[in-house]
């Protein structure tokens, strides 16, 4: 399984690089520059790509909107694309990761207006609860700095593990003070840790991976965010200074009105949570 794992990410990211290359051609890049042509959006299939698929099909077309929806599975390439004018926006990530990202990658990509959070859950297909977890037992959890620290702080939050005090938004195993039952932790790309179920105890899986992957967050995680005062919305975002493009303005009006939070509220019931 743990074979079969590596296979499936190395087929992940040649499809995402292929697909990233297509996105580059000359076309795509006239999308960031010409306001009058369609607006061509990056986006996580899911649940993003749904929302805004839904805008398309019911909402853009009254507001005067011509909008494209381009389906990525990684988390590099939206901003990319985003960079170099391949696509006009993206709509896939929070601050957290986007600030990481603009320091590492010399990027220059900025929030426009927050649409939803997807809570980050702990998953297991071996215990129901996280008491159950046995000293010594496997935690699968998402190997991007950010979501990695987002991960170990749910699990401090809920008692599982203790971080050192002061403990940022770059935390990693090495920063755990505390760890009464012994856990070891598997470092896994994002997109992998649905799929790491059957060979680890638990996983912290992104909401969005969870719900493609049949997970309930609201019913199946054994812990799960809260949305109180959570920093890790996903928002709508740009290049520098396409904030302006009306074709961008439209789309985070539509992207944030009462027609979309019905949409996601009824659609996700709870696993995807309104941010508006």
């Amino acid at each position: 399984m743990r074979n079969a794992i590596k296979l499936t990410t190395a087929v992940l990211a040649a499809g995402a690089l292929t697909f990233g290359l297509s996105a580059c051609g000359s076309s795509g890049s006239d999308s960031a520059s010409d306001t009058s042509g369609p607006l061509v959006v990056a986006a996580s299939p899911t649940p993003h790509a749904e929302i805004l698929n839904y805008v398309k099909e019911n909402l853009a077309k009254k507001a005067g909107l011509d909008l494209e929806v381009k389906e990525f599975t990684d988390y590099v390439t939206p901003n990319t694309a985003t960079e170099d004018g391949s696509v006009g926006a993206n709509y896939f990530q929070n601050q957290p990761y986007l600030d990481d990202f603009n320091k590492k990658r010399g990027t220059h990509i900025v929030p426009v207006v927050t649409v939803h959070l997807e809570p980050l859950g702990l998953y297991s297909h071996k215990v129901k609860s996280a008491a159950a977890l046995k000293s010594g037992a496997t935690i699968a959890v998402p190997n991007d700095s950010v979501n990695e620290a987002r991960a170990l702080k749910l699990l401090d939050a809920n008692g599982i593990i203790t971080l050192k005090d002061g403990v940022g938004n770059e935390a990693t195993p090495s920063d755990i003070a505390k760890n009464p039952k012994n856990l070891t932790f598997k470092e896994l790309e994002a997109a992998q840790t649905p799929r790491s179920l059957d060979d680890v105890d638990a996983a912290v899986v992104n909401g969005n991976y969870a719900i493609e992957a049949d997970l309930k967050p609201a019913t199946d995680a054994l812990v799960l965010e809260s949305a109180k005062n959570n920093p890790y919305g996903n928002f709508l975002a740009v290049k520098d200074g396409n904030e302006d493009d009306p074709r961008v303005k439209k789309l985070a009006k539509l992207l944030t009105s009462a027609e979309v939070k019905k949409f996601i509220d009824d659609k996700y019931a709870g696993s995807v949570l309104a941010s508006f």
